[in-house]
């Protein structure tokens, strides 16, 4: 893949990963990833950010259409993550005399990872750095994602390098520009790469967006994603959104079911819900990746549970979707309930005793035994509707 210059002097260098299967071991990329590195060309050069390892040949072939990678002064770590850091030992025998620069936080993971003790120089929260025609200056933003995690800022060309602050998953293809895109087509990725990496720290991501508002940015680079060159502003405000957990007016149904009668229970309850007007959307937790439920989650106000009683507890796959629930500490949410059992119950008190924990609104649950009545269904379609009206009238 080509460079592309993103303003004088500064340029993409990073490459698409359309083969990594899991992002983190965990994570589904079915429409890949993008590894964004950048260099910064004054009358001396720094690289910002990495690659994944695997990548490391690339990202050095991208660097000689624009220098001789030899010639690179400082290696800006914005993000230990080997996603972003893991052409560092390649690159320290290319440019044996490069800086590795870095927060303090990240020197000892620096060593940890990689060895690298030598010519590495901790950055202080503000530092500038005179390129000759280029100034970087340094912005701690822990914990986006990852303690160590800063962001780079070039002030003449007014370039924010953000690191995981305002990157998506998928691929860039054949455009590496927002306005050159079809969003519409990343849109899902960004959220779901937000919901699933950076979500569970929304606080930091606020407290990162307020700092770097000081900042008069006009291209937003990050680490993964699309870059906004125009209407930077629109990425800024998703992101304050989603770390809000405002939630948009919709119903998400995540059922569960053995053989077929919790599935019927999940029917009558998204008729229900569909009644009141909001968009909804029915997930079967034993056939979606958790992956995409936290995402829809994160995107909906309200949500609605159900799952037969299994070893006298939870579904095993809707329990599994609550504890990712509460690790990224979704807030906000209004929630129902629903499930049958067999010859004992239990699954619908415990979800329902979950969801409190969360500290969600619990409108309403509904149980059955063995499969369900018309009445049960009247009952099931009534608690999608009393669900659906809870957050319609939260929205107006």
């Amino acid at each position: 893949m080509r460079s592309w210059e993103i303003r004088p002097g500064i340029f993409w260098v990073g490459v698409n990963d359309r083969t990594t299967d899991l992002f983190e071991g965990l994570w589904p990329l079915p429409h890949g990833v993008s590894y964004n590195a950048y260099l910064v060309v004054g009358k001396k050069v720094a690289l910002i950010d990495a690659v994944k390892s695997h990548y490391a040949e690339e990202l050095l072939s991208n660097i000689a259409q624009i220098v001789d990678p030899a010639r690179i002064d400082y290696l800006v770590v914005n993000h230990m993550e080997p996603d972003h850091s893991g052409a560092l030992p390649l690159l320290r025998r290319v440019a044996p005399a490069a800086e590795i620069l870095a927060t303090p936080a990240a020197l000892p993971m620096l060593e940890r990872f990689y060895g690298l003790r030598e010519g590495v120089r901790a950055v202080g929260d503000g530092e500038e750095l005179d390129l000759g025609g280029k100034i970087l200056s340094f912005h701690h933003i822990p914990f986006v994602h990852w303690p160590e995690t800063m962001a780079t800022y070039e002030a003449t060309e007014k370039v924010l390098f953000s690191c995981d602050a305002f990157g998506g998953f998928r691929t860039l293809d054949g455009a590496i520009f927002a306005d050159e895109a079809d969003f519409r087509l990343y849109e899902d990725e960004v959220l779901r790469y937000f919901s699933n990496i950076v979500g569970m720290q929304s606080q930091a991501v606020l407290r990162a967006i307020e700092k770097l508002g000081n900042l008069s940015i006009s291209v937003i680079a990050p680490a993964h994603g699309l870059i906004w060159r125009k209407d930077a502003q629109r990425i800024v405000e998703l992101y304050a959104k989603w770390a809000r957990m405002e939630g948009e007016p919709g119903v998400v149904v995540v059922f569960g079911s053995m053989y077929g009668e919790t599935r019927k229970a999940a029917e009558a309850v998204a008729q229900g819900a569909h009644e009141v007007g909001l968009p909804v959307w029915v997930l079967d937790a034993s056939r979606t990746h958790p992956s995409f439920i936290v995402r829809d989650a994160w995107r909906f106000q309200g949500l609605l549970f159900g799952g037969p009683t299994y070893d006298t507890g939870i579904f095993p796959p809707l329990e599994q979707v609550l504890r990712l629930l509460e690790r990224k500490r979704l807030k906000n949410r209004v929630v129902g309930v629903f499930g049958s059992h067999g010859w004992r119950g239990g699954a619908v008190g415990k979800l329902a005793e979950k969801l409190r924990e969360l500290g969600w609104e619990l409108v309403d649950t509904v149980e059955f035994p063995g499969a369900p009545t018309p009445s049960d269904l009247e009952r099931l379609r009534e608690l999608g509707r009393k669900v659906a009206e809870a957050v319609a009238q939260k929205s107006r």
